[in-house]
């Protein structure tokens, strides 16, 4: 039941993603036309938002049944008493999932359109509201107050500030614009705040607009994972390499119940700045973050200042998390996938670089955790391969909580490897959509099970480092 069309990309890259699903090993094990049935389905998958909104509790400020009974009642206020449960997750006591209703395909459509960039689409299909830097053009005579249809232009061919636009545009639904044509493309520049409040979107979901800011946090199902299984204790010394947001990082801080030390990096400053902002919300004090580069964290020698930050001695870490760079085609929505073939294989020495010094930096029976919000096997399962190989320290762990498939064939894996893995597959269950009437019939049990599988796409392997050197 696909509502957009499937996700498309350049021409290199849909070859190179042809290949991996029709990998000999994959088509061995499933046949020509399951294999093939299955990409495709993956395809329509990642064009369209995931049918759950994942929310994090920051149980350091907040119980789950206190931000439970909050977010119930911003639902009834939001949804005009809608009755959408707020559900509890039994593996994962930390989060709550609200289901999306949508799409919601007898929206009238108004003469009045604003085009809005892609990045700005996605996040409106996720419950945003549309701000006036994502707004790209409008029609000639918008008004503040107008009703208006949203779309988005999931090729970026509209010029900023057009009157009309003939290209491809997606439609995302109806809203009230906030401001004038004038005014949003006023020659004193581009305006910040809202432009169009969303009013009947295609996916109802929960705009989080300044909605229990110190309490809550943003996060897709897979990503919460990742912090349970590295399984971070109190007063231990932990390493998140690629940190930025810090959805992950401030987790894991939450986990240890604020004990110890959490070192976040990231290359970018602005990224950086992002953590400390995310902490210091979260009211979290064992965060300390650096604007450094991973792959050059190691040091050799040790330095004669006393400064805390990196680059760090080998072994001085009792678990990191290298949730590395990445293609990201697990992302969903994404309609368009615009990075180019050489963009996209430019990330697997990268990994490398960084879980090399990641391996080196662990303490011996440390836990090593990687993570990928992509689908190729270079990055996933390849990458696990190859460091089986290349360093016989390291042994493959089960994952607890331990929810999504296992791992895709194609790198060599034996099955009980694949086993230990965790790769999000979208396509794991129907793409459904869902209706008020189809919400109130169905079961909690059945709703976390779909919650589980209709996620984004996304890869977890844990490591320990044995003793032995």
């Amino acid at each position: 039941m696909s509502f957009f069309p499937k996700i498309s990309f350049q021409c290199e890259v849909e070859d190179y993603l042809t290949k991996v699903f029709r990998n000999n090993e994959l088509i061995a094990a499933l046949g020509t036309q399951e294999a093939e049935s299955k990409y495709q389905s993956l395809l329509s998958h990642l064009s369209h938002p995931p049918g759950f909104t994942t929310v994090r509790v920051n149980t350091h400020l907040a119980s789950v049944k206190h931000v439970k009974k909050l977010l119930f009642e911003e639902i009834q206020k939001q949804f005009k008493g809608l009755c959408v449960p707020v559900l509890e997750h039994p593996k994962l006591q930390d989060i709550l999932l609200i289901p999306v209703i949508g799409p919601r395909r007898d929206l009238k459509k108004h003469s009045s359109e604003v085009i809005v960039g892609a990045h700005c689409g996605y996040a409106v299909l996720r419950g945003a509201h549309v701000y006036v830097p994502g707004i790209i053009s409008t029609s000639r005579f918008m008004k503040a107050g107008d009703l208006v249809s949203v779309y988005s232009d999931i090729e970026g061919k509209c010029k900023r500030g057009a009157k009309e636009f003939e290209g491809v545009k997606i439609f995302l639904g109806n809203g009230i614009s906030e401001l004038s044509r004038s005014e949003i493309f006023s020659s004193s520049g581009p305006l910040n705040g809202m432009g169009v409040r969303m009013i009947e979107p295609v996916y109802l979901s929960l705009s989080f607009d300044n909605v229990l800011p110190s309490y809550l946090f943003l996060q897709n199902l897979p990503s919460v994972i990742v912090s349970h299984i590295l399984k971070p204790q109190p007063g231990e010394r932990i390493l998140d390499m690629c940190a930025a947001p810090g959805g992950k990082t401030t987790h894991l801080a939450t986990l240890m119940h604020d004990q110890g030390e959490v070192i976040a990096m990231d290359k970018i400053a602005n990224k950086v700045k992002k953590i400390k902002q995310n902490a210091e919300l979260l009211q979290l004090n064992c965060i300390k973050a650096f604007c450094y580069d991973g792959t050059k964290a190691l040091s050799v020698e040790k330095r004669e200042d006393e400064q805390e930050g990196p680059p760090f001695l080998p072994e001085s870490f009792d678990r990191i998390l290298l949730d590395a760079p990445c293609s990201g085609m697990g992302q969903r929505p994404n309609m368009a996938y615009s990075s180019t073939l050489k963009e996209v294989t430019s990330y697997q020495p990268l990994q490398r670089k960084l879980f090399t010094v990641a391996v080196k930096l662990l303490k011996p029976g440390g836990v090593l955790v990687y993570s990928t919000c992509t689908i190729t096997l270079s990055e996933n399962e390849e990458q696990v391969a190859w460091a089986l190989k290349t360093f016989p320290c390291l042994q493959l762990q089960p994952q607890e909580p331990h929810i999504g498939g296992e791992g895709m064939r194609g790198a060599g894996l034996s099955l009980d490897q694949l086993k230990l893995l965790q790769r999000f597959d979208p396509s794991a269950v129907p793409l459904q959509g869902m209706d008020i009437n189809s919400l109130q019939d169905s079961g909690e049990d059945d709703l976390i099970s779909l919650a589980n599988k209709d996620c984004i796409g996304f890869f977890i392997a844990k490591f320990i480092k044995s003793n032995s050197k």
